[in-house]
Formats: C-alpha cells, sequence, structure tokens
C-alpha cells in the first residue's frame, strides 16, 4: 500500500459518510440501529474487548488521555478512541499512545466497500466500529471509548463497559442535543447502565441529580468526583485539568475493585507523562517557549470561558488568532473575549468553517482591535512577525483551527 493508496482510501471514507453535514447529506445519524448492524457484520468485535466509557461535554478527551496513560504505566496494553482528529485520521485510534497502523485502515477501507447496500452508515459509526476491530486484533487489554456527540443516541453506546463516566455537561450541539443544560444531561447520562458504576464529575446540582436518578433507575453505583480531594497535577497543563484529574482518580478507583493493580506510582506517574504515553495534543498545548504559543481546541462557550480566563491570568501583551465554525453563536463569545490582546480571524479550511467578514458586525461592536486574514497560517504568520519574545501567541476557538495550525507548523518546529 502506498502513501496514495492509503488518502485514497481515507477520501473515499470521507465521501460516502462526510464528517459533517455537507450539501444536505447528514453526518449524525442518531440511533444504535447502523452500529448494531455494522458491529454484526463485522463479527461484534465490541464484546470482545473490555472497554471504559467517558463521555461530558468538555474533559472527554483529557480525561481518557490521562486514564491511558495510567494504564500503561500500569503494564496494561491500552487502546484509545478519541475524535476529532487534528492532523491524521490514524490519531482517532491508538494502542499504547500509537497511532492506527494505515495498512489496518486501508484494508478496513475495502471491507466496509462490500457492505449491504440498505446499511447506510455514518462516518462516525464507520470509525466506531474500525476502532472496535482494531483493539480486538490488538489483543488490548482496556479499551477507553470517548463518546462522539450526547451519549444515548451515540454509537460509542453499543458498548457495555466495565465503567462509565461524564465528565460535566455545558451547552454546545443543542440542535441536536436540546436547548437546555437539563436536556442535555438527560442525553448523556443515556451512556448509563444496569449496575456498571458511573462517575460524576459535574459541580452543578441539577445535572449531578440528573446522572444520579438515572444511576438510581439503572442500579448502577453513582460516584460523585468533585468530592474528591487531591494534590495530584498532570503535564496536561490548562487550570480545567483539575476537574479532569478527579474525574480518572474516581475512574481509577472503581478499576481497582475490579482487581486491576494500580499502584500510586503508576498514578502519579501516567499523570504527569501524557504526552509522551499517548501523544495527545491541542489542550493548552505549549508549542512553543519564545516567544510563548499556546494551542487549544476549546471551541463551546464553557470551554472557552476556562481558557480566556486563563489567558487572562497571563501578564502579556497577547495575539490571539481564532476561527470558528458555522454553529457557533459569536455574539457570546465576543463578550468574554481575553484583555491587553490583539486578535487575528480567519475561517477554518473545511465546509464548516465560518468566514470572519460574516460576523465582522460584531467583532467592531466589540470594540477590538482585528484584523480578518484568509487562512489561520497567514494569521499565524503575521501575529510571529508582530509578536515580541515578551508577548505571547494563542491559536484557538476551534479543533480545526488548531488542527490546521499544528499541521502546518508542528514537524518544522521539531
Amino acid at each position: 500500500m502506498t502513501n496514495e493508496q492509503y488518502q485514497e482510501a481515507v477520501n473515499w471514507l470521507f465521501v460516502q459518510a462526510p464528517n459533517y453535514q455537507i450539501d444536505g447529506q447528514k453526518a449524525y445519524k442518531p440511533g444504535l440501529q447502523n452500529i448494531t448492524r455494522l458491529c454484526d457484520f463485522f463479527g461484534n468485535p465490541q464484546e470482545k474487548i473490555k472497554c471504559i466509557h467517558i463521555g461530558g461535554t468538555n474533559g472527554k478527551g483529557s480525561s481518557s488521555n490521562m486514564l491511558a496513560s495510567v494504564l500503561q504505566e500500569a503494564g496494561y496494553k491500552t487502546g484509545l478512541y478519541n475524535s476529532p482528529h487534528l492532523i491524521d485520521f490514524t490519531e482517532r485510534i491508538k494502542v499504547n499512545g500509537k497511532n492506527c497502523d494505515k495498512n489496518f485502515v486501508f484494508d478496513f477501507i475495502q471491507k466496509l466497500k462490500n457492505l449491504p447496500k440498505d446499511i447506510k452508515p455514518s462516518f462516525f459509526e464507520f470509525t466506531t466500529v474500525m476502532a472496535f476491530e482494531y483493539f480486538y486484533q490488538q489483543k488490548v487489554d482496556f479499551a477507553i471509548i470517548e463518546v462522539g456527540l450526547g451519549g444515548r443516541l451515540d454509537s460509542t453506546n453499543i458498548i457495555k463497559p466495565l465503567v462509565a463516566a461524564i465528565t460535566n455537561v455545558q451547552l454546545d450541539h443543542q440542535n441536536i442535543l436540546g436547548d437546555t443544560i437539563e436536556e442535555i444531561a438527560a442525553e448523556k447520562a443515556g451512556i448509563i447502565k444496569k449496575d456498571i458504576p458511573i462517575i460524576s464529575g459535574d459541580e452543578n446540582n441539577s445535572v449531578k441529580n440528573i446522572i444520579k436518578n438515572k444511576a438510581d433507575q439503572e442500579k448502577a453505583p453513582f460516584i460523585d468526583a468533585t468530592l474528591l480531594k487531591t494534590e495530584l497535577t498532570s503535564d496536561l497543563k490548562g487550570n480545567y485539568q483539575a476537574k479532569n484529574i478527579k474525574v480518572v482518580l474516581a475512574l481509577i478507583e472503581e478499576l481497582k475493585k475490579l482487581n486491576l493493580s494500580i499502584s500510586d506510582k503508576n498514578v502519579e506517574d501516567g499523570l504527569l507523562h501524557v504526552h509522551q504515553n499517548t501523544n495527545f495534543i491541542g489542550r493548552w498545548f505549549e508549542f512553543s517557549k519564545t516567544p510563548l504559543t499556546i494551542c487549544d481546541t476549546g471551541h463551546n462557550q464553557a470551554g472557552l470561558e476556562y481558557v480566556f480566563d486563563q489567558l487572562n491570568s497571563i501578564d502579556k501583551h497577547k495575539h490571539i488568532i481564532l476561527g470558528f465554525v458555522n454553529d457557533k453563536k459569536i455574539d457570546e463569545v465576543t463578550k468574554i473575549l481575553p484583555e491587553n490582546s490583539e486578535f487575528y480571524f480567519a475561517k477554518p479550511s473545511i465546509n464548516r468553517g465560518r468566514d470572519p467578514k460574516d460576523y465582522e458586525d460584531l467583532l467592531i461592536d466589540a470594540k477590538i482591535s482585528y484584523k480578518i486574514f484568509d487562512s489561520v497560517q497567514d494569521a499565524y504568520l503575521s501575529a510571529k512577525e508582530r509578536c515580541t519574545n515578551e508577548e505571547m501567541i494563542f491559536i484557538g476557538g476551534s479543533n480545526f483551527v488548531v488542527g490546521e495550525f499544528l499541521e502546518k507548523n508542528l514537524e518544522v518546529s521539531k
């Protein structure tokens, strides 16, 4: 298999089942009918692996990577399924921090081409069954499965995990999950299953009650991670990681009850070596020290508030590169933009990317210093040229902005 053949196969996957809505074709297909038939077609690999299920609005990617790092430190072969990818498709499916083998991806896509015509999966359903099969073939000890969107109707919800967690619930994807925190919480609580422990990391009492009530209905042990006290830290920076660490510690305690051998040193080392163990990037990721250059994939209201609060705590003049997708409520973002900053707005180079000229009236109303660029890279090069070593650069607003930036610059920086 050549790189060209691999790319052609992955492109076929995107065309057959786009990652996002394109030309009226919906990528998100709620319900478990398709994934059930898909898994059955491949011999139900999800039933042959031990899974841990992690959902939530924010923090599920960080939490799943921290847990994977701890399990690896404890000597367990660990599968990790995350989304979206930032640079290469294979980032979504990892074993012990190593991206999924491209030959496997290529071969699996050839099998997908032979599916019965009446099975019409979404992009995410394709990749979910691919992850299950890869983890089964790799004979992982445990597979950490991150929920894609919501919970109740998400294709990952076909698994019966050893333990599950909901990191938190915030407003996001309201057009699909509901208009209120409570409606979204009910959707995310849909991953709770009979007798399977559920960890809750949300401090909001109404969210906590919804998760607990669902747990009670399913006779599932309910663990409130927010009650934990710890001094442990992680190499994943960002003030918000303190809450995620508590979720991870609660998950580890439940896994220990299943006779997993995980020492305190495994936990400490795992939390401190997440980048090294899982190759996780994008969450308060320090791209450069001189000038300080940070990127973060926080993209919904709550995520951006955490990130912008932390930026405000840094006593430096800031050059902030932002881009958004079409469903982003820009008026809410402009209300919380960091102070002492110059802004560089660009359209992410995807179909869903939003042209800053479409919301320039909001930028004018916000009375900020800004420029608009044709690409994320153009915005970065302009910021880099203007930024002194005593100042800093931040890149964010969308997974796609960060992915585009890293794809252009990460290899160059090494």
